[in-house]
């Protein structure tokens, strides 16, 4: 897989947006930390995303999301990885994230499922969880970084 990950350009945030909700993903609250959002292109065209919301030495994990045509590839793990990298490199110990599918995927990268009272009250306060995610969705968390 030779895909670039990087931030996503200020000119592309709408693609971003409507890659997601075509990948049914909440944006809700998104545009309030547009400089977490990454994003892989093939191309011109978005084809993964993965966004890091930072709320001191905590950060949730939201936005991942590839392609149908790209997926089964290591794309999402890649995504996952650098988002992490980009949490730690900014001080961040502690991950978070909400999901409704993708609960498998997750614990492969170390993540483990967690009751939402085990969330820090700044991340609980953010869009997603404050209902951007419905109450149903799986809670997970990852300490320090991902398992290879």
């Amino acid at each position: 897989m030779d895909l670039v990950i990087e931030a996503a350009r200020p000119d592309e945030w709408a693609a971003v947006f409507s890659f997601l909700e075509t990948m049914g993903l909440p944006t809700a609250g998104l545009a309030d930390h547009l400089s977490g959002v990454l994003v892989s292109r093939a191309g011109r065209r978005i084809v993964g995303t993965a966004a890091l919301e930072v709320y001191g030495k905590a950060a949730l994990l939201r936005s991942v999301a590839v392609s149908e045509d790209r997926r089964g590839r290591g794309l999402g793990t890649a995504l996952v990885q650098r988002a992490l990298e980009l949490g730690r490199q900014q001080g961040v110990e502690n991950f978070y994230l909400l999901t409704e599918t993708a609960q498998g995927f997750f614990a492969r990268l170390g993540f483990r499922v967690i009751p939402r009272s085990a969330v820090p009250a700044p991340v609980r306060a953010s869009a997603e969880f404050r209902g951007a995610c419905p109450e149903t969705a799986v809670v997970m968390s990852l300490s320090g970084g991902c398992r290879d």
